[in-house]
């Protein structure tokens, strides 16, 4: 059974690892360097309270987490939060993204957002679905938005009002 609960320090071992497959898969972040502990932690430590992380925990294993991440240091976007959501390899497909989705869409809620936003390669259709089938819309391509693997990457930005 799928339990979708705060993200905890103990979990950030299974977390770490899935962001880096994340990385390893190239299909879902610019970054290219695998993360390690330290950054995890540090990551944790910036995700209590209104910037939270869940964790999709199923047999006692963290088989995904998403989090609501900083816009901007602006005050004018303080209703609006930034996406992460990473499914370990194994469970992909499975509606593990969907759970997540509707758990970070409620806590966005009592946290005070009124929107959230996301990008994503213009490639991942997979993720796209899933975003899409959670209320997300498509708001454009930023061409060359960045580089990976030493080749420029466009990127789409999606975005949901809650």
């Amino acid at each position: 059974m799928l339990l979708i609960r705060q993200a905890q320090e103990t979990d950030l071992p299974g977390l770490l690892e899935i962001y880096n497959q994340g990385i390893e898969d190239r299909i879902a972040t610019l970054e290219s360097q695998p993360k390690n502990e330290a950054y995890m932690s540090s990551w944790f430590d910036q995700h209590q309270g209104r910037y939270t992380a869940l964790v999709a925990e199923e047999d006692g294993k963290a088989v995904g987490w998403a989090a609501i991440n900083p816009y901007s240091n602006r005050c004018a976007y303080d209703g609006v939060g930034d996406l992460s959501v990473y499914i370990h390899r194994e469970y992909r497909g499975r509606g593990i993204g969907t759970q997540l989705l509707q758990a970070i869409d409620r806590a966005g809620r009592e946290n005070g957002f009124y929107k959230i936003v996301l990008y994503t390669f213009p490639s991942n259709l997979p993720g796209q679905k899933l975003y899409r089938k959670s209320g997300y819309r498509e708001v454009g391509i930023f061409e060359n938005q960045g580089v990976l693997d030493g080749r420029f990457v466009d990127v789409m930005a999606m975005e949901k009002l809650l």
